[in-house]
Order: C-alpha cells, then sequence, then structure tokens
C-alpha cells in the first residue's frame, strides 16, 4: 500500500471541510453530556487542571494527558488501519468520524458503574472511580490524533511508535493497552500481582 492511499485526504491543496468537524464536535459535545448526566465531575475533584498528570494516583484520568493517553492514540492507529481496511473506498473524513462515534462510545461504558467496578476488581486501578469530562474528552482528542498521525507517516513507523507506547508504558506503569484489555477481559492473577508490585 503507498504511503499516498492511505492518507485521509491524499489531495495536499485541499482543506478540511467544515462540515465533518462540525459533526465530529457535536459528537464530542454529546459524549461530554452525556457523562456529565452520568454524574461525572467536569474536572478533577481536586480542583486544577493538568496538561500532564505523571503520577498513578486519585489524579489519574482526571487531565489532559497521562500514562494512560498513549494508548488512546493506538487506538487511533487501530481505528484508522481498520477503516482503510473495511471502507477504503470511504472519504479519510467519514472514517475518522467513525472512529470518533466509536471512541465517544468508548468513554460512555468506560465511566459506567459496571466497568468501573470491573476495572477496580480486575486491573490494577484498585482506586479507580472514573475519568472527569475532561479527560474523557481530550482521551477522544488523543485518538482522533492517533488516526490522523496513522494517515500521514508510513505504516511501519505508526506500528514502532505503537510498540514503542507500549513498552515505554509498561516498564514505566507496569500497564499498556494490551495489558488493559487482557485483565479487563480475562484478568491474570499473576499479572495483577506483578502489576501492584510497583
Amino acid at each position: 500500500m503507498s504511503h499516498q492511499n492511505i492518507r485521509p485526504n491524499s489531495d495536499p491543496n485541499s482543506r478540511p471541510q467544515i462540515g465533518p468537524i462540525l459533526v465530529i464536535l457535536a459528537i464530542v459535545g454529546a459524549a461530554a453530556a452525556g457523562l456529565l448526566a452520568m454524574g461525572r465531575p467536569p474536572i478533577c475533584t481536586c480542583g486544577t487542571i493538568d496538561l500532564w498528570h505523571p503520577a498513578l494516583d486519585a489524579g489519574n484520568s482526571q487531565h489532559v494527558a497521562d500514562w494512560y493517553t498513549p494508548s488512546h492514540v493506538i487506538h487511533g492507529f487501530l481505528f484508522y488501519a481498520i477503516g482503510h481496511w473495511l471502507l477504503r473506498r470511504r472519504p479519510g473524513s467519514v472514517r475518522l468520524t467513525l472512529a470518533v462515534v466509536i471512541e465517544a462510545g468508548w468513554e460512555l461504558l468506560e465511566n459506567s458503574p459496571a466497568v468501573i467496578d470491573r476495572y477496580r476488581t480486575a486491573t490494577m486501578a484498585l482506586g479507580y472511580t472514573g475519568d472527569s469530562v475532561l479527560n474523557s474528552v481530550a482521551d477522544i482528542g488523543w485518538m482522533a490524533a492517533g488516526f490522523l498521525i496513522a494517515g500521514r507517516l508510513p505504516v511501519m513507523v505508526t506500528v514502532a511508535l505503537a510498540i514503542g507506547f507500549e513498552l515505554l508504558t509498561l516498564v514505566t506503569i507496569r500497564d499498556n493497552l494490551t495489558l488493559n484489555v487482557l485483565m479487563l477481559v480475562a484478568p491474570i492473577d499473576a499479572i495483577r500481582l506483578w502489576q501492584g508490585a510497583q
């Protein structure tokens, strides 16, 4: 597959269309409204907004970016690849909009009581209470950034970035997208013990 063919918009002289941007903003706004209706706090209950929150504490998943941000960028890589595979004939804006719908849906599901309880019992996130609305909206934005990055980089560079992100977070916080999914779906006690021994 050529680099030119995998770009969301292969015409370098074309400008972004305002229609798809407004639709995406409406989807993100609806997700934010849904999260507020579910009782999620707008920002961290600590009262501050960090662009980067490095600690794995009560402020995790409450700010703009944290150690789980690379997972959302990888979501974008994956959604781009799947969209390119299944919807190659559709415009990049349509594929990105569908990716935003899926990510927004995940943010709503992730912050439901059932999934929060699952995280608390099955993964290393023992004190997890859900995301702030700011963090969820930022996570959707990070996914979109990953989608757009994947559309502009050679495939092997995108794959290398994804592997690099997974290794970085594995070494730094003993968690990453792969382990997060594994522990959410089929928890393994040995991994949970290893993660908790930080």
